[in-house]
This record gives structure tokens, sequence and C-alpha cells, in this order.
């Protein structure tokens, strides 16, 4: 009855900047908190940014993309963005979108049984 939805994905070279946006919808009554994961070709799926419940301006980030990326969110409604600034190679991957009503997302494992998962973008750095 949780919908997840991610969009912003594509090709971009080393230095561009990209933003993913993320909406959590359906029989929904309360605020989520929001994050962002993302998993590499044969490596585990590491955090890379949340933002706290709505009405919070508190953001969390993961350290090799602290300083590069940056999440927000709506205050009224459980949407999110993440702007991704001088992009590596490195940071190539599937982009997972995650909210939860009672966990703060700042790991997969903090995600209750009332969260929800995006199936994920591909977001590709490349020259």
């Amino acid at each position: 009855q949780v919908h997840v939805e991610e969009s912003g994905g594509g090709l971009v070279r080393p230095g561009d900047s990209l933003k993913l946006s993320c909406t959590i919808s359906g029989d929904i009554f309360s605020s989520f908190s929001m994050g962002w994961f993302r998993q590499a070709p044969g490596q585990e799926r590491e955090f890379v940014a949340a933002v706290g419940w709505s009405g919070s301006t508190r953001t969390w980030y993961g350290d090799f993309v602290k300083g590069r990326f940056l999440i927000s969110r709506m205050h009224t409604e459980n949407t999110a963005w993440l702007q991704m600034n001088s992009l590596k190679p490195e940071d190539t991957g599937v982009y997972y979108c995650a909210g939860d009503p009672h966990n703060l997302v700042r790991s997969a494992g903090a995600i209750s049984s009332s969260g929800s998962w995006g199936q994920g973008i591909q977001v590709t750095v490349s020259s």
C-alpha cells in the first residue's frame, strides 16, 4: 500500500552534477524519515544520505559523499531530493530511496517493518 518512486538517474561525466528525486505515496498518514543508499556491482549496499521527518532540517551523510552531496525534503510531503555534485566514477551504482515512519534512515538495518524501499535507479559516471 506504500509506493516509493525514484527518478533522475542517468549517465554523466566526472565532475558533472545530477539530481535524484524520491516520492513516497499511497496509504500513508505520517511523515517518513527519508534517505538514499547506493550499491556498486559486487559491493555491499552503503549509506549515502538521510534527512529527518517533516519539520526537521537535520541531515546525515556517508563519509565518501559528505561535502559533495546534499539531501533535502519537502516540509509537508514525503518527497526528498539528492543533489549530487562533483561526481566521480566511484559514485557509479544503483541508488535506492528508502523511508521509514519510525526509525531514522541512517543504515539499511535501521529500516523497520513499516519502512519502504524504492526499486533503485542507475547512476553512471564515466568519461
